[in-house]
């Protein structure tokens, strides 16, 4: 489990805006799976994360616990994703990728130098809590406590008017649950995250979160073990992402439309983003 931080924003907008772009790409760099969306066509991959075009055992998993710890790997399946949503060619283009909240700076050097050796215009990095925030739509500018439970990490983060204002880690995920046992590992380690927070918070942001009801995104949303123990465990009824399994890269494709309708590139969606 790491310290919190305190606001920061990592997404970082080239200084032109976003002068020249007329598409883009977003992604959720995940431990477990990858997945890509792309205006008007929404999610176009959503795979297991490795190195392997042909997928692999398993051994070849260039991101583990939230970390790249294979830059060449995870570069080569990102060029393939890259390649079947944007084509060769990649000029005029935006990436939008986020990554866990707590990452270090040094993994988002990492996705920088990754993302760049694409050959993108420009790039936005952003959180994932941010990016489920923003799928969730609209909010009153209030707190908001978001709760994602992926494979290999469970991160609590606590957003104050669209910023990061405390967040926990913890490595324990779904991937650490055998196939019949039950989730009580995975559900503990969120409540002890949230009730730290709680404990540590002198503002009352925390408290005005939970009233409003905790945003349970990540696959472990999927789960009504999990989500029912945390909604009795916490006597608050939870909000269940749309999709949370997609839900911080649709998010992230809707930061991403976002900054093309204001360069001028893409049309309005006629839909929810998919």
């Amino acid at each position: 489990m790491h310290s919190p931080h305190d606001g920061r924003r990592h997404g970082r907008c080239p200084r032109d805006g976003y002068r020249g772009v007329t598409r883009g790409l977003a992604l959720d760099l995940g431990s477990s799976r990858t997945r890509a969306w792309t205006p008007g066509l929404g999610i176009v991959t959503d795979a297991e994360s490795t190195g392997d075009p042909d997928g692999g055992s398993g051994h070849d998993r260039p991101v583990r616990r939230g970390r790249i710890v294979d830059p060449e790997s995870c570069g080569r399946m990102l060029s393939r994703i890259a390649d079947t949503a944007l084509g060769a060619d990649r000029s005029e283009t935006l990436i939008v990728l986020s990554h866990p909240v707590l990452a270090g700076p040094e993994h988002r050097a990492e996705v920088r130098e990754l993302l760049a050796a694409l050959g993108p215009t420009s790039v936005i990095v952003l959180d994932s809590a941010r990016a489920a925030a923003a799928h969730a739509g609209p909010q009153d500018g209030g707190p908001m406590l978001v709760v994602d439970i992926g494979a290999e990490l469970t991160e609590v983060t606590l957003l104050v008017d669209g910023m990061v204002r405390d967040a926990r880690q913890a490595e324990t995920g779904l991937s650490d649950l055998g196939p019949t046992e039950p989730p009580t590992a995975v559900v503990r380690t969120a409540l002890d995250m949230i009730m730290e927070m709680w404990r540590q918070d002198r503002h009352g942001a925390v408290l005005g979160a939970l009233r409003k009801g905790p945003l349970l995104a990540g696959g472990g949303a999927l789960r009504p073990d999990i989500t029912n123990r945390i909604a009795v465990r916490l006597g608050v009824p939870v909000r269940l992402a749309d999709d949370p399994a997609t839900a911080v890269v649709r998010g992230a494709g809707l930061i991403l439309g976002s900054a093309l309708r204001k360069a001028g590139a893409a049309p309005a969606l006629p839909g929810p983003v998919r």
